[in-house]
């Protein structure tokens, strides 16, 4: 079964872009999948990312501050800067602004972890910063979308924080405390979590596609010109970044990865919650999902054949 789960798992980009043809192509197959079924199946998958921490992973940040913070705060910073410079330059519509935005706002994800193992970068250093920017995403999502997208469209900054907090903060917290008090039911539910995450995502990309169809093939595009250069530019940076201060290779690799990757879920959850007349600001989403995993797995590919340093 656990080698089922992994083969499963590794395939995540072709389910994503096979469900989003399917959905874009025959809508009808996934308009069933509306915002309730979003929103419950990404907390699904923040309660198994929950489930797979423990007191000691919270205890490695205490042993890598510098790291740490250094991917926290080029998360925060570079990447919401970065969907905001994209937007302006190729002035972007309104909701496709709005949904770059706060795909670039959001914290990362959790594919990054997997793409670290294959780029042999910090694994551990992966995990911790996806943990700490997910726990913290509450507050500097809403943040930078509402300083940042505001002049686009009224953003309900306290409505984005509670959402943040309902759809990854409390499924987390509540994974964790599991964990602690029932470690072997957790064991055996976590197991399942990476899973959970990949169906999440790969359904919530269907149904936004197909929710969107319409948006989506008017504005083709756009849609991919802006996603592809969030990302590339996102996962330059935070690789220079490292490498001006002297960290070592390991850790630029980290870094690199966990600003190149956001939670493209999150975003989606929040987008149809929030801007729920903007189609593109969700399907904005989705092209972040399938092109942070296109560029995501050509990176690791690459860096997989050249071992890093230190």
């Amino acid at each position: 079964m656990t080698r089922f789960f992994n083969w499963f798992n590794n395939l995540y980009p072709v389910w994503l872009v096979s469900l989003a043809v399917i959905a874009f192509y025959k809508p009808q197959t996934m308009l069933w999948f509306d915002k309730p079924w979003i929103f419950w199946s990404l907390a699904a998958s923040m309660l198994g990312m929950g489930l797979t921490l423990s007191l000691a992973d919270f205890k490695a940040i205490a042993r890598m501050p510098g790291c740490v913070a250094l991917g926290f705060a080029a998360q925060y910073t570079v990447m919401p800067l970065i969907g905001w410079l994209i937007a302006t330059v190729l002035k972007l519509d309104p909701g496709l602004a709005v949904g770059i935005i706060l795909v670039a706002s959001c914290p990362g994800g959790m594919a990054s972890n997997m793409i670290s193992y294959l780029a042999r970068a910090n694994v551990a250093l992966s995990v911790v910063l996806t943990m700490v920017s997910t726990l913290l995403a509450f507050f500097f999502t809403p943040m930078w979308t509402s300083v940042l997208a505001g002049k686009y469209v009224p953003v309900d900054a306290w409505g984005l924080c509670l959402s943040a907090l309902q759809l990854t903060v409390a499924p987390v917290v509540l994974g964790v405390l599991i964990r602690w008090k029932l470690p072997r039911t957790a064991d055996k539910i976590g197991a399942c979590g990476p899973t959970v995450a990949v169906l999440a995502f790969t359904l919530v990309s269907g149904g936004i596609v197909a929710a969107s169809a319409e948006a989506i093939a008017s504005n083709f595009g756009r849609l991919a010109l802006a996603a592809f250069l969030l990302h590339v530019v996102g996962f330059v940076v935070g690789y220079i970044i490292p490498k001006v201060l002297r960290y070592p290779e390991s850790i630029a690799r980290t870094v690199s990865i966990e600003v190149g990757m956001q939670n493209g879920g999150m975003a989606a959850a929040l987008a149809r919650e929030h801007f729920p007349t903007m189609p593109l600001a969700a399907a904005a989403s989705v092209f972040s999902g399938v092109m942070q995993n296109i560029v995501g797995g050509f990176i690791a590919s690459w860096w997989k054949r050249r071992k890093p340093e230190s």
